[in-house]
């Protein structure tokens, strides 16, 4: 009886709505890359989804209590893993992001997402809610400070960017006072006017491609190229699109990794804004599905778990989607689950996991 209550309550529409973004990014993988060097890539996505959703069956089986308290040891172990790329991990274009184990690449920094996650959620539900001291918030600073130190080191702004929702997403529900944020801001914006123009955090083609986006044709040929073809992409898609495996700048190899950092402008080009619009729909209902998720949770802690999945995912559409579009800066971050990539579709999967998890044991007292 109780395997069946669980069977039934897993959210069967949120896995629907996530295996048809998964369908339209194997099928898009397939069409941008076509003419590439990269082409088969979307069979390698496929077996990537099927094991996310393996993983997400099993992960949703673990009761997140258990998570909670062991998440003091998974974030040790991250800490290590993230010393160990910088010790021996591969280099590729001048950055250690990954750890090589036999044929595959193993990159830490992007499994730190899902235990920071677990991390913020145990931090601030022992907490209990109550308004936030100031040695509690830069305890929880602390937490996810550390890990994206290491990460920024690797150097990889883009996923240590994707730790900083998690942290927000906890001082807002966790009860941080309005004053306190406003503090916290300005020390922010200090920060990061100090090291923007020390020299000594951010790398010279770091500042280039934070700043391209404002007016790629500075430099169309450099920094800004990827940003300018993106924009002729999406432009040239007009409201129904060239068609599948019709994009001139995608099969003209114009448009930079199309099926990963770049895949929402290939497929705008090939299925215009009616298509865009239908995807970002997509993106908003699962959102959506989650935060209802959050607010059926049996306690804080399930919620703040849910929560932290949505801050990391709204962030990285925001963020991914304002880059193809010219309004963000280049950053690397893929979009989850139209992207490829092993580490970025397994971490979702993961997380939806910790979701269903969630949601499987709201009735439990």
């Amino acid at each position: 009886m109780q395997r069946m209550l669980k069977f039934r309550d897993f959210d069967w529409m949120l896995l629907g709505l996530v295996l048809m973004l998964c369908t339209i990014s194997v099928l898009e993988i397939y069409s941008a890359t076509l003419n590439t060097k990269y082409h088969g890539f979307h069979t390698k996505q496929v077996y990537w989804i099927l094991g996310g959703i393996v993983v997400m069956f099993v992960m949703s089986k673990i009761d997140y209590h258990r998570l909670l308290d062991i998440v003091w040891w998974a974030y040790g172990f991250c800490l290590l893993s993230l010393v160990a790329v910088k010790l021996v991990g591969t280099k590729v274009l001048g950055a250690r992001r990954w750890i090589k184990l036999g044929p595959m690449h193993f990159q830490p920094s992007e499994w730190v997402k899902l235990v920071l996650i677990v991390m913020v959620a145990h931090y601030f539900a022992n907490l209990g809610g109550k308004s936030l001291t100031w040695k509690e918030v830069f305890k929880a600073i602390g937490l996810v400070g550390v890990p994206m130190l290491l990460v920024l080191i690797q150097p990889d702004l883009g996923t240590a960017l994707t730790y900083t929702p998690i942290l927000l997403a906890g001082l807002f529900l966790g009860g941080i006072q309005w004053k306190q944020a406003l503090i916290l801001v300005s020390v922010g914006l200090v920060l990061i006017a100090g090291a923007w123009t020390s020299g000594k955090v951010l790398k010279p083609y770091q500042k280039a491609r934070l700043t391209s986006f404002i007016n790629p044709d500075n430099d169309p040929k450099g920094s800004g190229y990827q940003i300018r073809q993106s924009l002729i992409a999406v432009g040239s898609g007009g409201v129904w699109g060239k068609g599948a495996e019709q994009g001139t700048q995608t099969q003209g190899d114009f448009l930079p990794i199309p099926h990963a950092d770049f895949i929402f402008a290939a497929f705008s080009e090939e299925h215009g804004f009616t298509g865009a619009f239908l995807v970002l729909l997509l993106y908003f209902v699962i959102l959506m599905r989650l935060i209802q998720n959050a607010q059926t949770a049996a306690d804080m802690s399930g919620s703040l778990l849910v929560m932290g999945v949505v801050a990391v995912l709204t962030f990285q559409i925001a963020v991914n989607v304002g880059m193809v579009i010219g309004f963000m800066p280049v950053t690397g971050i893929p979009l989850p689950l139209m992207s490829y990539g092993g580490s970025s579709v397994l971490f979702t999967f993961l997380a939806l996991g910790v979701v269903m998890n969630v949601r499987m044991r709201r009735f439990v007292n």
